[in-house]
């Protein structure tokens, strides 16, 4: 069965240098208001930049009459696609600094034109960057260097439908370059859904989730992107890859695995048959307030060892409680949730609270089942969490650092890492700004082995100088968590960004190989260039 697209919502304008839309960005007044959070930030907002005032040079290279249909080389359109949205790419568009843009912008609508379009690449030694939303934080769609001489933005949102959908199987295949709105939308009809929602939803596609093995909804069991794969469509230079739709398979190595995670550096994903579900109708959830954060990380844990799967299971330090409003009196807060397509909930929902109490936490009234909302600090955590991109871009037009990065380790080693990093980034910022750092932190997602804690680092930058104060911070952080043993990411990707400690992480023989897939995929090495290897 196939399935057609419906429209998902009304038209608004993306910010070609910031997060999201242009109307949800902060004003001056709102910019004036969180820069007097930060003490040492600037007396009046950075202007917010502009296309015309950027050198956008003519492009260094002509696409063959065949391919200049799906071809642009309008400045707005290369502005749009020369960075992602990580703070240095704010930053360097706001004091005018942006990276190498790009020379032309494809289009493309079908597997057959990416061929041609890498193909004509390889020829000219083009580099080629896949793009899907641009919402990567970590320098995963822009050029650095100059070893090529031209290099084209691969745009595949063009690529953006349910092509079929097994309705028996709960299954679909889908075009790599569909967002998360306009899949929902196609998907909605037929009562399923992908149920994949990361902070990026609304700006991100599927082929840029399969690429980064993004993490979304849920904070137990099926985390990541990669429980969601039957199969993918991969295009090489060295030809196409399609592995077998199957539930699953002891065959040897998963082809699939090679390309999950690959951030475009061995191919262009330009399909995928993905595992759906039928869409959730009943819902309960909570909030539970500790006093004492240990023990707050002490019920997280029983929570994630039961057999209880909670959709929501997100752990709010006091910083990040009082920031998004679901607590003023200095508690952490556990935000817990819990969904189904059969059955009600709130039984389930009970035995967590029962567990959260016998640690030491409070409150958590559950909410009625399918019928209500959740209770207020759960909604005002789910506010702040979709409005917090567009305040760090307000904030950093007040000339702050706002740094923000994930991880994962073991239990074990969670305590000793969360006070780590708030010490040793929290000098690190100290030492580079003079001014004192907000650094809180939450769990994002949590597993019977381990968890993953999101921080955030907010201080007063230098003016002129707030890239160099990030550098600086981030080099911090990625020595604190490879000396404990923790991931360099646990859901952002690695990009350009997260190059040196990811160089840290990973084996020696799998580099090694990895660098001969690379060599035999991508010959001319020309896609992503940077990107997991040389």
């Amino acid at each position: 069965m196939s399935a057609t697209p419906s429209d998902p919502g009304p038209s608004r304008t993306r910010s070609w240098w910031g997060w999201g839309y242009i109307d949800a960005h902060p004003d001056d007044a709102e910019c004036l208001a969180l820069g007097a959070l930060l003490p040492g930030t600037l007396a009046r907002p950075l202007p917010i930049p502009r296309v015309s005032d950027l050198a956008v040079g003519r492009p260094a290279v002509t696409p063959p009459p065949s391919l200049a249909h799906l071809v642009s080389a309008d400045p707005d359109v290369r502005a749009a696609h020369a960075m992602g949205k990580a703070y240095r790419d704010v930053m360097r568009a706001l004091r005018g600094r942006p990276g190498r843009i790009p020379d032309l912008v494809a289009r493309p609508t079908d597997d057959h034109e990416v061929v041609d379009l890498l193909d004509w690449a390889g020829e000219q030694g083009v580099a080629v960057v896949p793009f899907g939303g641009g919402s990567s934080v970590v320098g995963g769609v822009e050029y650095r260097g100059d070893v090529h001489g031209a290099v084209l933005s691969l745009d595949l949102t063009s690529m953006d439908r349910v092509l079929e959908l097994d309705t028996v199987g709960r299954s679909a295949r889908i075009q790599a370059g569909a967002l998360g709105p306009v899949l929902e939308s196609q998907l909605r009809p037929h009562g399923l859904t992908l149920r994949h929602f990361p902070q990026s939803f609304e700006f991100s596609t599927l082929g840029g989730w399969l690429a980064t093995r993004a993490g979304g909804h849920y904070a137990t069991g099926r985390t990541h992107i990669d429980d969601f794969v039957q199969s993918m469509n991969v295009v090489t230079p060295a030809g196409v890859s399609t592995s077998w739709r199957l539930p699953a398979s002891g065959a040897g190595p998963s082809p699939d695995r090679l390309f999950l995670g690959s951030e475009g550096t061995l191919g262009v994903i330009t399909e995928a048959w993905m595992r759906l579900q039928e869409r959730p109708r009943h819902k309960a959830s909570a909030s539970v307030a500790f006093a004492d954060f240990q023990q707050a990380l002490d019920a997280v844990r029983a929570v994630a060892q039961s057999d209880l799967a909670p959709a929501n299971c997100r752990l709010l330090d006091p910083g990040e409680a009082l920031l998004s409003g679901a607590s003023r009196d200095g508690s952490a807060v556990l935000v817990l949730g819990f969904e189904s397509a059969t059955a009600p909930v709130d039984d389930r929902l009970g035995a967590a609270l029962d567990m959260a109490h016998a640690h030491g936490g409070r409150g958590g009234t559950t909410t009625a089942d399918s019928a209500s909302r959740a209770d207020s600090a759960v909604g005002a955590w789910r506010s702040a969490f979709l409005r917090m991109p567009y305040l760090r871009d307000g904030l950093a037009r007040m000339g702050a650092v706002v740094e923000t990065f994930e991880t994962a380790a073991t239990w074990d080693r969670i305590p000793a890492l969360i006070d780590a990093v708030r010490t040793e980034v929290g000098a690190a910022a100290v030492k580079a700004t003079g001014h004192p750092a907000t650094i809180n932190c939450r769990l994002t997602h949590v597993y019977p082995d381990g968890a993953a804690p999101y921080f955030t680092v907010a201080v007063a930058g230098r003016p002129g100088e707030e890239i160099e104060v990030w550098d600086d911070i981030k080099a911090v952080a990625g020595d604190v968590l490879h000396r404990l043993g923790a991931t360099i990411t646990h859901h952002h990707a690695v990009g350009r960004d997260h190059r040196p400690a990811y160089d840290r992480q990973r084996p020696e023989p799998f580099a090694k190989a990895l660098r001969a897939a690379k060599e035999a995929l991508d010959p001319h090495h020309i896609l992503n260039p940077g990107v997991l290897i040389d």
